[in-house]
């Protein structure tokens, strides 16, 4: 059987103490086990990561973008050998392994303009003889942890950003899907990255807490569920270290009387099923504004949802495959079944349908007359069940979004621009979508919520991330000649 290892320092490290199983969800059955990293292990990734620094930060812009093109022509070259990775470890259809490539390659292409975003700032003659200047250099040693519903996405919203920076890398991917950022690491080493300056480790708490505890790690990124994310930015917070932590999600797609129904049906089968819902940015609840609204969308997704296929993800013909885990499917089911017991009504039942395949599989399910307080509303459920809130009103939606913990992206439908412009200026949401149901921004913006969604000020990839990877030093100079040279000890003037 397959072992999947840790890559430290250039090397392939096994021989820990403990491991975990990687199943095949489509399956069910076991393909790979991996080592899970002990607090010594841990050590020796971020000795690696310490020790590779000062080179990586001395290395020129130039040959540091060098590095970006080639990984961006080598993630095009083996695409499909990677997404089939992605497939067999997570369950997702490869049409949506070969689209999470896609959104990853935004970001190192991002990062290969690493010589415009490193730029610092001048002005002279700020005092008579005296210039300001400022620049950006890395943080140092940065510790990456990464879920599995995106296992080369993720890692490369972070690692793209931290090494164009100037900093190194220790990756802690999720242990469930792990063999993608291992593949990652050799295409960074095959593009020209040196050795130690990506790092990867395996494992579950331990690992987690012994890079949280590393006083030579000085940034942590985290993408995850909202109670780990709280935990981590408060522990890695205590001490000293600088933290975006992005956590849960619970978010809205408000249809409005005028929108285009089949539109708005079309996109909310897609926004609420793709990736079997394993996605923080999937549409969980759907808001239609009015009865007569609601009258008309629900048979129109419900005729939708009857028409998809849900089969291994390797079939071409699957338009979603498994859950991830046989228990994050039983988590998943007991939302469903508990919803009538809430008041909800059950239109699709996705946890009674049965497959002949084995592996995790859940059937898509559909909540009407959900309402706040019901589980299925309040709690992330993360997997392919769509609630439906009913409101009388654009103020009534609005409020219903803006009253909720978590704020990572919303959407509205509407033909109406003065409804829109409205739509953006009312809601508290840090991302928000116009007549776009997953409104994930390009590569060049950067990606976060607010509320129970992040924990830091920082959002991922893009500007913001250029910002949290570096420290901004700024100097002042003066070269006078010996004359001019006095003791003053007044407050420093600028006149």
């Amino acid at each position: 059987m397959t072992f999947v290892p840790h890559v430290i320092g250039g090397q392939e490290v096994t021989g820990d103490l403990r491991s975990g199983p990687i199943f095949n969800p489509a399956t069910g059955e076991q393909i790979a086990s991996v080592g899970f990293a002990d607090t010594a292990r841990v050590a020796e990734a971020v000795a690696a990561a310490t020790a590779a620094l000062p080179g990586w930060r001395a290395t020129g812009l130039i040959k540091r973008a060098d590095v970006f093109f080639r990984l961006r022509q080598l993630l095009v070259e083996r695409s499909e050998e990677l997404a089939s990775i992605v497939t067999t470890e997570h369950g997702k259809v490869f049409a949506d392994a070969l689209g999470e490539i896609s959104r990853g390659l935004e970001n190192v292409e991002f990062a290969a303009g690493l010589v415009h975003l490193l730029k610092g700032e001048y002005s002279e003659q700020v005092s008579r003889g005296v210039d300001v200047h400022s620049v950006k250099q890395p943080v140092g040693v940065v510790a990456a942890i990464t879920p599995f519903n995106f296992p080369i996405m993720v890692p490369l919203w972070m690692t793209a950003s931290a090494i164009a920076c100037g900093n190194t890398v220790v990756l802690k991917p999720s242990e469930k899907d792990p063999s993608a950022s291992v593949f990652l690491a050799k295409l960074f080493a095959e593009a020209g990255l040196p050795a130690g300056v990506l790092n990867v480790v395996h494992g579950d708490a331990e690992a987690v807490n012994a890079l949280l505890d590393a006083p030579e790690v000085k940034a942590v990124s985290f993408v995850g569920s909202t109670p780990i994310a709280k935990a981590i930015y408060t522990r890695a917070t205590a001490n000293g270290k600088r933290v975006q932590a992005l956590g849960g999600a619970k978010n809205h797609m408000i249809v409005m009387p005028d929108a285009d129904l089949d539109s708005a049906a079309d996109a909310a089968v897609s926004a609420a099923y793709g990736a079997a819902g394993e996605r923080c940015m999937a549409i969980s609840v759907l808001v239609p504004v009015g009865e007569a609204v609601a009258e008309a969308l629900l048979p129109k997704i419900a005729e939708r949802v009857a028409k998809l296929k849900i089969g291994v993800g390797s079939d071409p013909a699957s338009e979603m495959g498994p859950l991830i885990t046989a228990q994050h499917r039983a988590k998943v089911a007991g939302y469903v079944t508990g919803a009538a017991d809430e008041g909800a009504e059950v239109v699709i039942d996705g946890a009674l349908q049965k497959f002949n395949e084995g592996g995790f599989f859940i059937g898509i399910s559909l909540l009407d007359k959900v309402q706040p307080g019901m589980r299925v509303y309040d709690e992330e459920i993360f997997g392919p069940v769509l609630s439906v809130v009913r409101v009388a009103s654009y103020d009534e939606a609005v409020n219903l979004v803006n009253s909720n913990r978590y704020a990572n992206g919303t959407a509205i439908f509407t033909r109406d621009g003065r409804t829109a412009k409205q739509f953006e200026f009312d809601i508290e949401v840090g991302m928000i979508g116009v007549n776009v149901p997953i409104p994930v921004p390009v590569g060049a913006f950067s990606f976060g919520g607010w509320r129970d969604s992040l924990f830091g000020d920082s959002h991922i990839y893009g500007p913001e991330s250029v910002h949290f990877y570096t420290r901004s030093k700024v100097v002042t100079s003066r070269w006078p000649e010996p004359s001019e040279s006095q003791v003053d000890l007044g407050f420093p003037s600028n006149h």
